[in-house]
């Protein structure tokens, strides 16, 4: 189906469209990691592939009679696209819930279909920019899929999972990341999707700056920066147990284990930090069994070694936090990070949903929220800086730890447990979130996992080593920490997203406030 040409007088060609747009949206999703171990590398992020699918939306897009076409198109290709990217929820769902099949497929297609609506509103709205000029069309695309980005990634708690961002995260616009951040970087895909899909009608100037785009992402690594420089060296061990997640909070068989692997491995380790993942240790402190916990801190109460472990803490009375503690000598005060950004459904019952959360088998609660920006765990020169789980989607969170550059994390650390979600393409999704914040912050991160991916990434976002997933194992090496700030950083800490807010509502109105112009270039 042709990207452009004579725009249809009547909607002859809709069945075909739809047809088009739902392939376009499959391929939007294999391109974030790609799931088959066949013509490409497994889990490898495809950027030429995503900027084709979406060039096929914007070809799709044109020619249409009415905005309420545009919108029933822009929700097909994100309602099919999500769900295809997070489908593997279904694991936790049904496999771990005991949620029965159709309600756990039908609840990740609601969840697509709900979040699918910024899309919807935005292409609707692109309706009215689409007989434009090429070159002000495109500008408005760009415009209007950032802001339904922002939308998704922010509003509501916010889920920004599967963005077309991380498809690029080995292209030639990865450059970006340091500058404009995930959004920035997708503003900047979405206007190459769509110049690819309108090229043929494009001016010889719209043409030289997309040659000039992808130029300048290849040169910009070497030609620019690096924005951070060495705090030397610190050498850590992962840890990976790889407990399976439906015994994990069994009292009788996968609490037991975690807590003989983990105990054993943490008072083994002998690198200047050891990390454990995610509820590692899957009971309170207070529920642990005599002296286990004794032992620990004894191990560490001296010399020059720390641990970073996942447990939850609190009782019934204060309440609960996900957290992250620090084992370490000297200071008898218990070093801790609380989780902020907490996962709907997980960690805590949005308003009307108990329903919900009911007709699964899956140990649920209601969480308290740590507070955002909290300090960094000093340890041998370096300022590590815990997140758990998914909240290293959230690069402005994250970000708020920059505001004080000499008090800004030199490694970012990140504890995960999407042992929920099986052996899945959800474990390289997640390790390309993870890349995409080192190039943000030109920050290295290490991952330790229940899992995978337990790895350690450099600060430009390179897999430096990785255990192998869903294995029992211990990795072992070395982390360069990075002192400095990127532009992102910068502006990130000061203002947060509106930056990218207020640059995409600017472009739009500027854009309709000039004259119409026909489409022809």
């Amino acid at each position: 189906m042709p990207f452009d040409g004579p725009l249809p007088r009547t909607m002859a060609a809709w069945p075909l469209k739809l047809a088009w747009v739902t392939l376009a949206a499959l391929a939007s999703a294999l391109s974030l990691a790609w799931p088959f171990d066949l013509f490409f590398t497994q889990g490898e992020p495809l950027w030429w592939l995503q900027s084709l699918a979406m060039a096929g939306l914007v070809g799709a897009l044109q020619g249409l009679p009415g905005w309420r076409h545009s919108a029933w198109l822009g929700g097909l290709f994100s309602t099919v696209g999500l769900s295809a990217t997070f489908w593997w929820l279904y694991v936790a769902m049904h496999t771990y819930g005991g949620l029965h099949a159709v309600l756990a497929v039908a609840a990740i297609v609601a969840l697509a279909a709900a979040l699918s609506l910024y899309y919807a509103a935005a292409c609707a709205l692109y309706w009215r920019f689409a007989r434009s000029h090429s070159g002000r069309s495109c500008l408005a695309f760009a415009a209007l899929w950032t802001l339904a980005e922002l939308a998704r990634g922010t509003w509501l708690t916010g889920f920004g999972w599967g963005a077309a961002a991380y498809a690029h995260i080995d292209g030639p616009l990865a450059a970006y990341a340091p500058w404009a951040g995930a959004y920035g970087l997708g503003a900047v895909a979405a206007w190459l999707a769509a110049t690819l899909a309108m090229l043929a009608r494009a001016g010889w100037g719209q043409r030289m700056a997309l040659v000039l785009v992808l130029a300048l992402g290849h040169w910009l690594p070497s030609g620019v920066g690096p924005w951070s420089n060495d705090s030397g060296t610190l050498s850590v061990t992962l840890l990976q147990g790889d407990i399976p997640q439906d015994e994990k909070f069994e009292t009788g068989s996968g609490v037991p284990m975690a807590l003989q692997w983990y105990g054993e491995h943490l008072l083994a380790a002998k690198s200047a930090l050891v990390v454990a993942p995610e509820t590692a240790i899957p009971v309170l402190p207070q529920q642990l069994p005599d002296a286990y916990w004794d032992a620990l801190e004894q191990r560490f109460s001296s010399g020059k070694q720390a641990a970073l472990v996942g447990i939850p803490l609190g009782s019934h009375a204060a309440g609960y936090t996900n957290s992250v503690i620090a084992l370490r000598p000297g200071p008898s005060d218990l070093w801790r990070y609380e989780k902020h950004h907490l996962v709907p459904f997980g960690e805590f019952i949005p308003p009307w949903f108990k329903w919900f959360t009911a007709l699964m088998n899956i140990p649920l609660g209601d969480f308290n929220r740590g507070p955002l920006g909290q300090p960094s765990f000093a340890w041998q020169g370096q300022r590590l800086a815990p997140n758990i789980c998914y909240e290293d989607l959230f690069g402005e969170e994250l970000g708020a730890r920059f505001e004080d550059a000499a008090r800004a994390p030199t490694i970012f650390v990140n504890v995960s447990n999407i042992g929920w979600f099986g052996n899945t393409i959800a474990i390289d999704q997640h390790l390309h979130i993870s890349r995409m914040r080192a190039l943000e912050f030109e920050r290295p991160f290490v991952r330790a996992t229940n899992t995978g991916a337990t790895a350690i990434v450099d600060h430009r976002a390179r897999v430096v080593a990785a255990l192998p997933r869903h294995t029992r194992g211990v990795l072992v090496g070395e982390v360069q920490g990075r002192n400095g700030l990127t532009p992102f950083a910068r502006w990130v800490a000061a203002l947060g997203l509106w930056p990218i807010w207020l640059s995409a509502i600017a472009l739009l109105a500027w854009l309709r406030s000039q004259p119409k112009r026909g489409t022809e270039s």
